[in-house]
């Protein structure tokens, strides 16, 4: 209990835990809060689909003293307790072999290498987007739409279809600021960056 460790996370709070010894096995059962850091994979966004993955060390015994095995019984999780607008398509749980190229300062150690037990989890979530793809796109669409009324306007109108092409233009602009604001950075080409060049282009 004392010497559990989450890799990767920025804050882990033990709630509960309890230990059962009978049978000649141990038995851990333990209430985690973790504060997880990852990177997302937002090229699809927001019809995105997640990869959340978790680990358990030991940082006390290595893998000669103490080994994970994962219980394979139920579900693996409560769908109640899903965040809200994503669905849990799959929860993998195995156990395998955290190895560090370092001996941690055992002087006795033939090599600079340690193997520790590592527990896994990995859940893949995906983003039930139709809602929320339509609340940060509308007004892109209606922008270009205002811009498609200019071609019902009189040729003599000119000052007015100019402006309304320059105002959609700008519309779009702001459009696709604020929601590269609301994402992580990122130097691949998204949908985002591919629907508001799109929507760009057919303005101008």
């Amino acid at each position: 209990v004392n010497n559990l460790e989450v890799p990767q996370a920025k804050s882990v709070e033990k709630s509960f835990s309890t230990i059962d010894t009978s049978g000649g096995k141990i038995s851990l059962q333990m209430k985690l809060q973790c504060v997880m850091k990852d990177s997302w994979r937002i090229g699809n966004f927001p019809f995105d689909e997640q990869k959340l993955r978790l680990s358990i060390e030991n940082s006390q015994f290595d893998s000669r003293s103490l080994v994970f095995i994962p219980d394979t019984v139920g579900n693996h999780f409560d769908s109640r307790f899903t965040l809200r607008g994503w669905s849990i398509d799959s929860c993998i749980i195995n156990s395998g072999t955290k190895i560090y190229e370092t001996s941690f300062g055992d002087e006795t150690a033939t090599e600079p290498r340690s193997e520790y037990s590592s527990f896994r989890v990995r859940l893949s979530i995906t983003r039930e987007a139709g809602g929320l793809f339509w609340k940060m796109f509308l007004g892109m669409y209606i922008a270009f739409l205002i811009s498609f009324i200019c071609f019902y306007i009189h040729a003599d109108g000119m000052d007015s279809r100019f402006g309304l092409s320059v105002g959609a233009l700008f519309a779009v602009i702001g459009n696709k600021y604020i929601i590269d604001s609301s994402l992580p950075e990122s130097a691949t080409f998204t949908l985002v960056d591919l629907l508001h060049g799109f929507t760009l282009f057919f303005i101008m």
